[in-house]
């Protein structure tokens, strides 16, 4: 069992998660419009990657946009639970480990306090998204049971990585839930909203390059006719 989840298994999910991200990639570079976004691109290109980088950093850091200053909480719990799912992916030690002998790359690691830390603190932040969408009635009216079947999915490598780290009985049968749980997110995030983590990048893009070029430029002045 131990072979196949660390072997083929692992293989064919990182295939699958990022093939899959990279059609989305290319599916919304094709879906832009030649007319009005590709050869006001084009044409600005230097400019419109100077408003990219800056609509995505902006919005990468807590406050430093109207949109998270507004919904202080959600900010909150947004970054409680992305800082997690961001760097323990990659630099937890035992993640290091497996990526290394898979691929031969060499991660720095996180000090295991820091690691539980950010696997709490990636918990609560789920958490605090889960009764956001309870209890803002907006948020409710919007949310379906696919909606809580993508948290629980998010949730789930997290909860039996934290199992895993601190059961002191059954480890075997929790690292096994835990790297399935963590394969079946990677097969299934190209196909649900979570492809988001590369959509995002390419939908902020997309808006700063809007600003930067076609909607007045970095000083705002008068837009381009198209």
């Amino acid at each position: 069992m131990m072979n196949l989840i660390y072997g083929p298994f692992l293989y064919f999910s990182i295939a699958v998660f990022f093939l899959g991200m990279f059609y989305h990639i290319i599916k919304y570079i094709m879906g832009l419009s030649q007319k009005v976004d590709r050869v006001a691109y084009k044409a600005h290109f230097g400019k419109g990657l100077i408003g990219a980088f800056m609509s995505i950093i902006k919005w990468m850091i807590p406050g430093a946009t109207h949109g998270w200053r507004v919904r202080p909480m959600m900010t909150f719990v947004f970054f409680m639970f992305h800082c997690g799912a961001i760097l323990l992916p990659f630099f937890l030690l035992q993640h290091a480990v497996v990526i290394e002998n898979l691929f031969g790359i060499n991660l720095p690691t996180l000090p295991n306090h820091l690691a539980d830390f950010l696997s709490i603190m990636s918990l609560v932040g789920l958490v605090g998204l889960a009764v956001r969408r309870i209890t803002v009635s907006y948020a409710r009216a919007l949310t379906t049971p696919y909606d809580w079947f993508i948290l629980f999915l998010a949730a789930l490598p997290f909860v039996t990585g934290v199992m895993f780290r601190f059961s002191t009985s059954s480890y075997e049968y929790w690292e096994i839930i835990h790297i399935v749980s963590a394969e079946i997110f990677l097969i299934l995030a190209p196909f649900t909203k979570l492809n988001h983590m590369v959509l995002y990048f390419m939908s902020r893009a997309q808006i700063g390059m809007d600003f930067a070029i076609k909607r007045g430029g970095q000083n705002r002045g008068p837009a381009f006719p198209w």
